[in-house]
């Protein structure tokens, strides 16, 4: 027999045994299993449950009477009641529950699993099981899914004895929120909701081995805090970590301190306010070329809670080439995967920034704040010379930028965005103005279409129950992604969610269209999805040989028969009042189908597996290709010495009699943190001094290798062969 996998190894694969369980634990109030689990979720605290029923989960289900302590959402769909779960999570920082039934009910949430596990939402999924002598004997909906989600969840686990269960509802949901935040699966056999137990709380959990570090220990805040002194280039880069542990106040007051601007992955929008002067934006694939730039020029790196995602740094070898890295993460199997970091520290992004803030401090006393004012020259240079702009629609139809701007233009400032995947998204986390926290709903890591309206179903339900409904509820969806999960409209109804609905309707798999247009000969291959090609700007039906308008579906008709409103919009003008009618319903679901243009591109665009350097602002416009000059310096970002034999680049200052370069004697002053100058004999290709912002420093012909002090600060510069050190000591 199969011995049980880790994930297992608190409960075990039963073995086949026809004798009843025999009760040993007599103390406390008896109940069922099912009657143990409801109590179990209102003894969490526990006031929201999204699911659908089904046969191997009855006995849980008949036990949600009128009573009950939470509040229970019937959804449509598994994969939706998965999502609404993570939506809620999202919104209101507590764990998001579900309860689905076993075999197919199971499987459908497996991918709202994989989506939290991927974006580090936490989350209990309780799914039923079929009994336990029927595990194994392929039992009608039976399903492994214990085996089926081992890749994909934080920890699963299998509950075969009634009175396990609120022991492990317990460890479950504390493993969902404690940590690195994520989903925790809970398969409870028939056998346990129906047998007998003996219910207590609290209850002692048994986790050994978890103990999740959250505070930074040893040397390594001192470290960091000498790489910020000796950074004249510094960037702060922010994940979705830094969103979960609520640390964006501070990152903000590590940005106001230290003077580094801020990059966000998509999951962190809104960590600090975009009208912060610090905040560049997001970075990445469809970054701005401002937030782009300033990684692939930055002298020191601090991430925040990221992952280094290959949607972020393109190429990775080529991803912030010149930049010292300090990566701060609570999950210790981020630590090196992608980048190796200088300086690695394990912990709660929110607690190490508490403690290295005081640090920084206490050496800026001591050797003063290096002098960004070049580096923030050159930033906003690239803000000014590269905004985010679109191109207007040659169709006459809506620019779905402009759409975007518009809502964000008019939407209460405590609204929460939410979205699906695909091009829409995109445009909102670029033209939406963030300025809270916990305001931006995605789906980053897996990219999940049909994520959209479940997530705001669950994010208005944790608004209506936080947030006294406070804060309104706007999904910009794309109409592809909308049809993955549109029948949750139903609950979005039935459930009291008044969610303002925004589908930019180009009729078109959008974003799969811009990479057949760029990297497929313009052969789009299944993207048209003909729901509303058949109009023009004006509305008025584009029929041909007498056919009707396509519309399939009527977006309209779809919401109306859901009990929804519908508005349709061709127009600025009616998008314009669209907009304003639904801000003013909050009793019900409001439906806009925007018409959009289908040929509108995302840009800035970074293709996959290319450097970021080659990122593209518009179609023939690459800002940072060929180590081009940020905008106003007059300097590139190769080494100012390659190709240059006569050394008649290099500063004045570097052609001193001792031929030490600059940066060196800098070096020795703190004003530097590392130094690499290589002689061409020693790799082939020419390699790129981080020191290039402050002069046109060290051509090789001045200083043809690292000298011994440089060396001994950097890792990255080899001795040089016997023959340059000759050269060396003869000098």
């Amino acid at each position: 027999m199969a011995l049980p996998t880790p994930l297992q190894a608190f409960s075990g694969v039963p073995k086949i045994n026809t004798a009843p369980d025999k009760q040993t634990i007599v103390d406390g109030e008896k109940m069922t299993g099912a009657q143990a689990l409801i109590r179990s979720l209102e003894d969490l605290g526990v006031e929201d449950v999204f699911g659908i029923p089904g046969g191997a989960i009855l006995p849980v289900y008949h036990e949600i009477k009128d009573n009950t302590k939470f509040r229970f959402v019937l959804m449509r769909h598994e994969q939706a009641a998965g999502h609404a779960a993570e939506g809620y999570a999202l919104a209101t920082g507590k764990v998001g529950v579900c309860i689905v039934t076993s075999g197919p009910g199971a499987t459908n949430v497996v991918t709202a699993i994989a989506d939290a596990n991927m974006d580090s939402v936490p989350m209990v999924v309780i799914t039923g099981q079929v009994g336990v002598q029927a595990i194994g004997t392929d039992a009608f909906q039976e399903a492994d899914i214990v085996g089926i989600t081992y890749p994909v969840s934080k920890h699963s686990f299998l509950v075969t004895r009634a009175q396990d269960i609120p022991r492990v509802l317990s460890e479950a949901y504390y493993i969902a929120n404690t940590g690195r935040p994520g989903p925790v699966v809970v398969d409870l056999t028939k056998t346990a909701q129906t047998g007998d137990m003996y219910y207590s709380w609290p209850q002692r959990m048994i986790l050994p081995g978890y103990n999740p570090t959250t505070k930074a220990h040893g040397r390594v805040l001192s470290d960091a805090a000498k790489l910020f002194s000796q950074s004249y280039r510094p960037v702060l880069y922010v994940g979705g970590g830094a969103a979960r542990s609520n640390a964006g106040a501070q990152v903000k007051a590590l940005a106001d301190l230290t003077g580094a601007p801020v990059v966000t992955t998509l999951p962190a929008r809104g960590i600090i306010p975009d009208s912060d002067p610090k905040n560049l934006g997001m970075l990445g694939m469809h970054g701005t070329i401002a937030a782009t730039g300033a990684v692939q020029r930055a002298d020191l790196l601090v991430a925040i809670g990221a992952r280094f995602d290959d949607r972020v740094t393109g190429k990775l070898d080529a991803f912030a080439p010149t930049a010292r890295v300090i990566h701060i993460d609570i999950d210790p199997a981020e630590i090196g995967k992608n980048r190796q970091p200088d300086v690695p520290i394990v912990g709660d992004v929110a607690t190490v920034l508490d403690d290295l803030i005081p640090e920084i401090q206490r050496t800026q006393a001591i050797q003063g704040k290096p002098n960004l004012a070049p580096w923030w020259k050159a930033i906003d240079g690239w803000r000014e010379e590269y905004p985010m702009t679109w191109d207007e629609p040659t169709d006459g139809s809506l620019a779905p930028q402009w759409v975007i701007k518009k809502l964000s233009e008019m939407a209460d400032p405590s609204t929460i965005w939410v979205t699906g995947v695909g091009q829409h998204q995109m445009w909102a986390s670029q033209f939406i103005d963030f300025e809270n926290q916990h305001a931006w709903i995605s789906s980053g890591g897996l990219g999940t279409m049909g994520y959209g309206l479940p997530a705001a179903i669950g994010a208005s339900v944790g608004s209506a129950r936080e947030f006294e409904g406070k804060k309104p509820v706007w999904l910009i969806d794309g109409d592809g992604s909308f049809q993955m999960t549109s029948e949750e409209l139903a609950a979005a109804f039935l459930d009291h969610a008044p969610v303002k609905i925004a589908i930019l309707n180009n009729s078109v798999y959008g974003m799969v269209r811009q990479w057949q247009t760029l990297f497929y000969e313009h052969h789009y291959s299944q993207t048209n999805l003909l729901d509303g090609e058949a109009h023009g700007a004006d509305g008025a039906a584009a029929l041909a040989d007498g056919d009707a308008p396509l519309e399939v579906p009527d977006f309209i008709k779809l919401a109306e028969a859901y009990g929804c409103v519908g508005i349709r919009a061709f127009t600025e003008e009616e998008a314009i009042a669209a907009i304003e009618k639904a801000n003013q319903i909050n009793d019900r679901p409001v439906l806009i189908d925007f018409r959009v243009w289908k040929d509108a591109m995302v840009w800035p665009m970074v293709a996959a597996g290319a450097p970021n350097d080659e990122v593209t602002y518009k179609p023939g416009i690459e800002p940072l290709a060929g180590g081009h000059p940020a905008p106003g310096t007059g300097r590139t970002g190769r080494h100012p010495g390659s190709g240059n034999r006569s050394g008649r680049a290099c500063d004045r200052r570097v052609r001193a009699r001792d031929r030490r370069c600059h940066c060196e004697r800098a070096l020795r002053r703190g004003e530097h943190s590392w130094l690499t100058i290589l002689h061409p004999s020693l790799v082939p290709s020419v390699i790129r001094c981080p020191c290039w912002w402050r002069t046109a420093q060290a051509c090789w012909r001045v200083s043809p290798a690292c000298s011994p002090a440089v060396r001994s600060t950097s890792t990255r510069c080899p001795s040089p062969p016997p023959s340059v050190r000759t050269s060396l000591a003869s000098r």
